[in-house]
């Protein structure tokens, strides 16, 4: 695992055996992980270009640390750090993940995570450490041109009703919904 330049997030690069029968990666192996990892939930989402999904959170505790994959196709992938008080607040990491170099990305809970498909069609699959439970559940606009985020340029982005209706990063801030880092700090401690 390759540390990103937010804490909390890592690139996994899997070694690809390949012959002419095809190719065989592990994908994730819990015990290279930085720190424990429970799987509570498996989603998979389909795509078409253009459609970007995020940025997504949930309250902490218990959040909702995810590791990420595209099985097919590709998508950028985002990590923002929204944690009220953390060294990189604001700020906001992207790594390609597609069907080829079979890249994971591990988004600790207290992020924000994003994506946008790149290909015609992209099947990402997410292992959850807990749960989907909607009360808990948050979003910023991924366009706040505050965030900054550079999405491809030339893709109209799709957005979910839930998506273009969320807050801008100051509104969730004022608002109360963005986590604490120091408390996130705490419960990461209480996971080794």
């Amino acid at each position: 695992m390759d540390p990103l330049g937010i804490d909390g997030a890592w690139c996994h690069t899997p070694r690809i055996h390949a012959d002419p029968r095809g190719s065989f990666l592990e994908a994730y192996r819990a015990a290279e992980l930085p720190r424990p990892f429970g799987l509570a939930q498996v989603n998979c989402s389909v795509s078409h270009a253009g459609v970007l999904r995020g940025v997504h959170f949930a309250d902490v505790p218990p959040s909702q640390a995810k590791y990420v994959m595209c099985v097919s196709g590709a998508i950028l992938d985002v990590v923002v750090d929204i944690r009220v008080g953390s060294p990189t607040f604001g700020r906001w990491e992207a790594v390609t993940l597609d069907d080829e170099t079979r890249r994971g990305v591990f988004v600790a809970e207290g992020l924000g995570h994003a994506f946008m498909a790149l290909s015609e069609q992209a099947t990402v699959v997410y292992l959850c450490s807990e749960p989907y439970s909607p009360g808990r559940e948050h979003g910023i606009h991924p366009l706040d041109p505050a965030l900054g985020i550079e999405w491809p340029a030339g893709v109209e982005p799709l957005l979910s009703e839930r998506d273009a209706k969320s807050p801008s990063l100051e509104e969730a801030l004022a608002a109360g919904l963005l986590p604490d880092y120091q408390r996130c700090q705490e419960f990461y401690a209480t996971l080794h």
